[in-house]
């Protein structure tokens, strides 16, 4: 249960919103059993001949159980949307924190299961678990003094079936379903990554025409997880049958204990019947508990990952200058891979504009990787203005060097909202001075919402060559002095590239340029150019 106190934690920042839940559900509950105890005391006092007070108090209760009711449903739900919306915010944060240079080796199926499922069904902690076990508590004593005052052994005999239906019934449901929540989030991740694949990859599928070995594959996923659901369901209907024999064991030994009190046997009555109701839910709720202690325990595994390159201590001197040095660097990605760099050493002088070739595999990205901080290297240094980046925070390296890969995504935003991804603070006027420098000023400048035109997802609204002109536009519009292109072309036609590559000589005038590629077109302005080989970088122009 360590995982879910840990996820409780987290909400106290919701503590009076989910507190306000509680003392209102407990509220309805207490209304809703009085009223059902108070027309078992009307049935009662109409056949003694003696029932005044209890319509007036049927009058006032019910449309009051109404009120609460609604009440209930509505602050308990705004304070778990609440609750998981900052949950979805911290998640994100952490992922983000331990992910600088993408999912590296994540599955992205498996981290959306996360952030959906797994989070959607911590819900029921609070929902399901915490405000019913309240309502419990508080009917336990109710039961007990209420039935102890007609047949004190009969009161042990329903306190004891209650609380083996409120609490030993939910806990034992929890234990069972602790292994199975893990299968069924483990199936559920696993049938996101073949949808994903498959609709990643559908322009593949149908060329090859392989729609249903694909159908296939992620209908043998669906069917681990329809089989996790259905042995979670039958564990669930097993607990809540248990809690239904208890109700009415519990009934009946009411009824026994109030036969020789006829005038509260129906009173008596309707208070068990009420109160086994209220916690009617907690044996299945127990299930959702042991799904949610697994939720939870794969929810803290991605959000507290450590990041790759942990930030230093702050006050340590700030670069002089854009200057970028590699210095004997040696590098491997995983312990159990070949090393891309041993003894690497590149200098870029600062304001250079520098070409970097190489083959697949050859560590351009990489390289690009270790000057931004989302790689570390295992021996050597990368000095930044003279400064060692292990020195710099995170933030103050990416601050300084702007980045465009070969795979820059754009978002289902507008053409604004993708360029202040770079500089929220940027206003229009720099927002076109970026899309002018990057030569896509009159292709926006011609759309009908101008800057605030959706591109689509990933850019689909654009051509491939615009929407490489738009990536390049928010890379410009940072201020940062050091711009790492890295395969700014590739998938691009040789007349689109060309036309690229011709408006990325004439930008970022007295910035540090570094430019990384298979081959160069002959249209490239350089200074230097290096050809990155057997982890070293050896000049192949001055």
């Amino acid at each position: 249960m360590t995982p879910l106190w840990r996820i409780l934690a987290l909400w106290r920042g919701r503590a009076v919103w989910l507190l306000l839940g509680v003392v209102v559900s407990l509220a309805a509950l207490a209304c809703a059993v009085m009223l059902m105890t108070l027309s078992g005391g009307l049935v009662a006092g109409l056949a003694a001949g003696a029932a005044l007070a209890a319509p007036f108090a049927l009058r006032v209760l019910g449309p009051l159980r109404v009120v609460l009711r609604y009440l209930e449903r509505l602050t308990t739900h705004d304070a778990t949307f609440r609750a998981l919306a900052d949950l979805r915010v911290w998640f994100f944060r952490g992922l983000a924190a331990s992910s600088a240079g993408g999912l590296g080796f994540r599955r992205a199926g498996d981290v959306l299961a996360r952030l959906v499922n797994d989070i959607e069904a911590l819900d029921g902690i609070y929902l399901r678990v915490l405000v019913p076990l309240a309502g419990a508590v508080l009917l336990l004593p109710v039961l007990a003094v209420a039935i102890g005052g007609v047949d004190p052994l009969a009161a042990v005999a329903v306190v004891l079936l209650f609380a083996a239906s409120a609490f030993l019934l939910p806990l034992v449901s929890a234990r069972a379903a602790a292994g199975m929540g893990e299968r069924l989030s483990t199936a559920g991740s696993a049938l996101r990554v073949a949808c994903l694949d498959a609709l990643h990859g559908l322009r593949e599928v149908r060329a090859f025409s392989a729609e249903g070995r694909m159908l296939a594959a992620v209908q043998a996923q669906e069917s681990g997880l329809l089989g996790a659901q259905h042995e979670l369901a039958r564990r669930g209907a097993v607990a809540s049958a248990l809690a239904f024999l208890c109700a009415q064991a519990g009934i009946w030994v009411v009824l026994l204990a109030a036969g020789a009190h006829p005038a509260q046997a129906a009173l008596l009555v309707l208070l068990a019947v009420a109160a086994f109701e209220a916690v009617s839910g907690l044996p299945r709720a127990g299930v959702s508990l042991g799904q949610a202690a697994d939720a939870a325990r794969r929810v803290l595994e991605a959000a507290e990952a450590k990041p790759a390159v942990p930030d230093p201590a702050p006050g340590g001197p700030l670069p002089k200058g854009s200057a970028l040095r590699f210095e004997a660097v040696s590098f491997a990605w995983m312990a159990d891979r070949p090393a891309v760099f041993d003894g690497l050493t590149l200098d870029i002088p600062q304001g250079a504009r520098v070409a970097l070739l190489g083959p697949s595999g050859a560590g351009k990205s990489t390289l690009a990787a270790l000057a931004l901080k989302v790689a570390a290297p295992q021996a050597g240094r990368v000095l930044l203005g003279g400064v060692d980046i292990a020195t710099l925070p995170a933030a103050e390296v990416r601050a300084r060097i702007g980045w465009l890969s070969q795979a820059t995504h754009l978002f289902d935003d507008t053409v604004r909202g993708n360029l202040l991804l770079a500089r929220p603070d940027a206003d229009d006027a720099a927002l076109w001075a970026a899309l002018d420098a990057a030569q896509l000023g009159e292709v926006v400048r011609a759309l009908p919402d101008r800057l605030e035109t959706w591109v689509g997802e990933a850019g689909a609204r654009l051509s491939g060559g615009q929407g490489r002109r738009l990536a390049l536009a928010r890379a410009l519009l940072s201020t940062a002095p050091v711009l790492i292109f890295d395969e700014p072309c590739a998938g691009l036609d040789a007349e689109t590239e060309r036309a690229f590559l011709a408006t990325l000589n004439q930008v970022a005038e007295g910035r540090t340029v570094v430019l990384i590629a298979h081959r160069l077109t002959g249209v490239e302005r350089l200074d230097r150019i290096y050809r990155l080989s057997a982890g070293r970088a050896v000049a192949a122009a001055g």
